[in-house]
């Protein structure tokens, strides 16, 4: 049975047009896909390590008790995870955020839109300074706006937003689901510019 899931899937990733959706992906988006497809399977499987050797609980993975950081604005959260997540996922996130320049992040967000661990270059320490810290610092923040919540409880396999940001540039994103033991934890996403 096992076999034949890998089948499916590698015929899917190798015959795109097959997936629901696909014949909207340029081929960057493709790429990207295939990029989000390989980082989610290590993302779980760090995640799968944490459960099975006890360092996590799966209550502890879908805890959704934010607990505010003071002195943040916008406001930053913990979770009863998202240390061991900065440890395990961010290695992961940044590898894959280096494979192209036209990658802005590759970021795992929970149901809610959570986001416990950012690429290396979104969570340099704060600084007092709220200008600079809006951009260097954005990790431990609830991304809940329509695209942030759109692509956190999308359940279908994959999720691709084109919207204009506050600067005039379109910008991609590219979710895909992350199910942890059958149960949606949230997404993979990745935001990527086309030129």
């Amino acid at each position: 049975m096992k076999s034949f899931r890998w089948l499916l899937l590698l015929v899917l990733l190798l015959a795109p047009g097959l997936a629901a959706g696909a014949e909207k992906l340029n081929s960057f988006d493709r790429q990207v896909k295939n990029w989000a497809l390989a980082c989610r399977a290590e993302i779980i499987g760090q995640f799968d390590l944490l459960l099975t050797s006890g360092r996590l609980t799966m209550p502890q993975l879908f805890d959704t008790f934010y607990i505010p950081i003071p002195g943040t604005d916008p406001q930053k959260f913990r979770t009863q995870y998202d240390e061991l997540s900065d440890g395990v996922v961010q290695p992961i996130i940044d590898k894959v955020l280096k494979r192209d320049k036209r990658l802005v992040f590759v970021v795992p967000v929970d149901r809610n839109g959570y986001l416990p661990t950012h690429n290396s270059r979104f969570a340099q320490p704060l600084t007092g300074d709220a200008a600079a810290d809006v951009k260097a610092n954005r990790t431990k923040r609830i991304f809940n706006d329509r695209t942030g919540l759109a692509a956190a409880r999308n359940q279908e396999p994959y999720l691709l937003q084109r919207y204009s940001r506050d600067t005039g540039e379109v910008m991609s994103d590219l979710s895909v689901p992350i199910f942890i033991q059958n149960r949606h934890w949230g997404a993979l996403r990745i935001g990527y510019k086309q030129k």
